[in-house]
């Protein structure tokens, strides 16, 4: 039996009220009013394993925007659609340093986004995603989603309401630089497209059913295009801390301040948490506090 189908609910209660009592040390985002509203001791947990056996625990009727935890399936959605040789031609694959939301190193890179986990790279590909306009390519992106891992996503129009009424002027700044430098066809597209996919919203379950799609074998996606996107999480979906956790944890995940964490154990599931208290860098507290525990004491790592 694989490490994560040994799991029990019992051994779960532990380490998830161990993550809690982490989780406090944790700010929920403040930059979006309606993010702002979010509890800060709400904590759930879904694990969903290749056998089909799953795992629910605390705060699952939770709905929460997506926000960057969308990174992952938009680059496996246009590398499915385009192929790599396209997608790698608009951005990079190294990790960054810098915060996701930093100008400072898309200048450096003369205008090159480092990789799709950061914010740079993710408005570069929202210009690519296809559809006529940001809501058409939103509702084919979500459709293609739910469609694929049996979710049922939605778009936040609240959420949206409120991200639209606060613009990052960090994002227009980038877009605006993305542009000047050939990047994107359309500034307002690219980032009407970028706001409407991070407030795709659902339960922690939804989350998990994604990252089974990065998981598991699936007759309707190519391996290879699987084993980039993970390969692109382990080493950036963190931000800066993403080395710190490969060698901590040794799994792919991503994060998104709306408190979603899902990270992929290869050939055997995918666990999604939802803890929306985070910590400086952007990445929710209570949720790679379980995630770690877990993968040590399950020596869930990649690397044996």
């Amino acid at each position: 039996m694989k490490g994560l189908d040994k799991l029990t609910t019992t051994d779960l209660s532990a380490w998830i009220q161990q993550a809690k009592t982490q989780a406090e040390r944790g700010q929920v985002c403040d930059r979006i009013p309606l993010l702002a509203k979010a509890y800060p001791g709400w904590f759930a947990v879904h694990i969903c394993c290749e056998s089909g056996k799953t795992i629910s625990f605390g705060d699952t009727a939770c709905v929460f925007p997506l926000m960057s935890v969308i990174k992952p399936f938009s680059l496996l959605y246009l590398l499915e659609h385009l192929g790599a040789e396209t997608v790698f031609g608009w951005v990079g694959v190294e990790p960054s340093d810098a915060p996701f939301n930093s100008l400072e190193q898309l200048v450096s890179d003369r205008g090159r986004p480092r990789n799709p986990m950061i914010n740079s790279g993710a408005i570069t590909l929202s210009d690519k995603l296809p559809g006529k306009d940001a809501s058409d390519r939103t509702f084919l992106f979500c459709q293609w989603l739910n469609q694929l891992a049996g979710c049922q996503l939605r778009l936040d129009e609240v959420m949206l309401a409120s991200v639209r009424l606060t613009r990052s002027t960090a994002n227009q700044a980038i877009a605006n630089y993305l542009a000047e430098a050939g990047h994107l066809e359309n500034i307002e597209t690219a980032l009407d497209t970028y706001e409407q996919i991070c407030c795709l919203s659902g339960r922690v379950e939804d989350l998990a059913l994604l990252g089974k799609l990065l998981a598991c074998e699936n007759g309707c996606l190519s391996a290879q295009n699987r084993r980039i996107v993970n390969a692109v999480m382990l080493t950036c979906g963190l931000y800066e801390a993403s080395a710190q956790f490969a060698v901590r944890v040794g799994l792919p995940m991503k994060s998104g301040i709306g408190g979603g964490l899902v990270a992929i154990v290869p050939g055997e599931g995918a666990i999604a948490c939802y803890s929306p208290g985070l910590d400086n860098i952007g990445n929710p507290v209570g949720a790679i506090a379980f995630v770690e525990a877990l993968a040590q004491e399950l020596q869930l790592s990649i690397f044996g």
